[in-house]
């Protein structure tokens, strides 16, 4: 019986903690959800990448010499039109991010939201860019793919490649241009989504449910 009691007790206490961490869990996924949902759309929309400057998609530094030089000769609107196409293959691959967003939310342990409720700014964009990175990659690809012939991005590529021997600034290594675009989508994505982090963290606006407002507000 005095076991039985030891137990009670021991429950009775550990209730209201266990309670506050399953609050402050749930306080977090919202914030996930509302944060990954804010994010995707900001970025997976037209003008998303191309007009965000802190993300917008730029000639790759290995062409730049190219670029330079190809903007002397006249061909200025080509380099801008492979530009909006590198973007424009960026904003139509980031909607596929919604699902594996929400998969990874859905997963997280109390343990995890304790670690993101603790730590820095951004601390919950990391925790996707560690969960997420790899499915994101195969997931951003084929539309990636599909997105930079159908903008042009590849044609327009391969044209500029094609007048580039011709120049004496034209000699350049192989280049991946879907890697590129890739690597610079998710790099723009996580970023967004950082900030959208720290809007929900800092901000008393950007916290949207009574849920938010409470877990957040006490922080």
């Amino acid at each position: 019986m005095k076991t039985v009691c030891k137990v009670l007790m021991l429950v009775l206490v550990c209730l209201p903690a266990l309670a506050q961490d399953s609050r402050a869990a749930a306080g977090l996924k919202e914030a996930l959800q509302i944060g990954a949902k804010n994010a995707i759309s900001l970025t997976g929309r037209t003008d998303g990448f191309f007009k965000n400057e802190a993300i917008k998609i730029l000639m790759p530094k290995a062409l730049q010499t190219v670029e330079r030089g190809l903007r002397m000769v006249g061909m200025g609107a080509q380099v801008d039109g492979f530009v909006l196409s590198m973007n424009r293959a960026a904003e139509r691959a980031v909607p596929k991010a919604g699902r594996i967003f929400s998969d990874a939310v859905s997963t997280m342990t109390f343990d995890g939201a304790r670690q993101i409720l603790s730590g820095g700014d951004t601390a919950a964009a990391e925790y996707f860019r560690s969960r997420t990175s790899a499915q994101l990659g195969e997931a951003f690809l084929p539309e990636i793919k599909k997105a930079t012939d159908a903008a042009g991005a590849t044609k327009q590529f391969k044209d500029l490649m094609g007048q580039a021997p011709q120049l004496p600034f034209g000699k350049t290594a192989s280049f991946d241009l879907d890697a590129y675009v890739l690597d610079k989508t998710l790099a723009g994505l996580f970023f967004v989504l950082g900030e959208e982090e720290r809007k929900i963290r800092k901000n008393p606006a950007a916290r949207v449910t009574t849920l938010l407002r409470d877990v957040f507000g006490k922080r």
